[in-house]
C-alpha cells in the first residue's frame, strides 16, 4: 500500500494537497482519524487526544511553544501536585500516535498530514517524505485568500502554528521540522498551484515502486 508522509507548514494548503492525493492514489487520507483512535486506545477522551495532537487547533504544541510546563511527574522532569487523577503524560499520547501510525501505514497505507511523520514512519519501505513550504509573507497572501483571514490574523496563527510544531518536534524527536534530510521531495505551494503539486507529488509515490 502506497504511504506518504506530507509536512505543511500553515498557510502552504496540506489540508488541500493532503486529500487530493490520498485520492489519486487509492488509499485513506490519515489526520483526524488518528486522535479518535488513540482516544479509544487510552479511554480518554476525544478532547483530551485533541490536546496532546500536533494537528489541533489547541494541541500540545502551542503549549510546548510557550514554554508552558504540564503539571505532570513525568513531563520534563516537572513535580508538581495535580487535584484528582493524574493525567496521562504527553509522551503517552506521542507513543500511542505513533503506534496508529504505524498500524496504518502497514495495514492500509494512506497519506498522513503532520505529526512528524518523516520521523515516525522513516523506516517504512517506499513511504515518500514531503515538505510543502513557503516564504511567510507567500503563505500570508494563501491563508487571506483560502480561509479568508485578514491579513494581522493570518500573520499571527502561520507565527504561532510554525513555533507549535518546530516545538513539538524538538521536543519529541530532537529534530527540525525544516531539515530537508526528512524528506525525498519539497514543493511550494504558494508559487506552484495546488494541482500541480498534487500531480508531482502522485508521480514521485508511483516512481518509488
Amino acid at each position: 500500500m502506497r504511504v506518504v508522509t506530507i509536512s505543511a507548514t500553515y498557510g502552504t494548503a496540506g489540508g488541500r494537497i493532503g486529500p487530493a492525493v490520498a485520492e489519486r492514489l487509492g488509499v485513506p487520507f490519515v489526520d483526524r482519524a488518528i486522535p479518535s483512535a488513540v482516544a479509544q486506545e487510552l479511554g480518554c477522551t476525544l478532547e483530551e487526544a485533541l490536546a496532546h495532537d500536533d494537528r489541533a487547533e489547541r494541541g500540545l504544541g502551542r503549549l510546548l511553544s510557550g514554554a508552558v510546563r504540564l503539571p505532570t511527574v513525568t513531563f520534563g522532569g516537572v513535580d508538581m501536585y495535580v487535584p484528582g487523577p493524574v493525567p496521562l503524560a504527553p509522551e503517552e499520547f506521542v507513543r500511542r500516535t505513533e503506534r496508529v501510525m504505524r498500524e496504518t501505514a502497514r495495514g492500509q497505507g494512506g497519506v498522513f498530514l503532520g505529526r512528524a511523520g518523516a520521523v515516525v514512519l522513516a523506516g517504512h519501505r517506499g513511504a515518500l517524505h514531503v515538505r510543502l513550504d513557503a516564504p511567510v509573507e507567500r503563505r500570508v497572501r494563501q491563508t487571506v485568500t483560502l480561509a479568508g483571514m485578514g491579513e494581522r490574523e493570518a500573520r499571527e496563527v502561520i507565527d504561532d502554528n510554525d513555533r507549535a510544531r518546530v516545538a513539538y518536534w524538538r521536543h519529541f524527536y530532537r529534530a527540525d521540522p525544516a531539515d530537508p534530510g526528512h524528506y525525498h521531495l519539497a514543493a511550494d505551494s504558494t508559487t506552484i498551484p495546488v494541482q500541480a503539486v498534487v500531480e508531482l507529488i502522485v508521480l514521485a509515490a508511483a516512481a518509488l515502486d
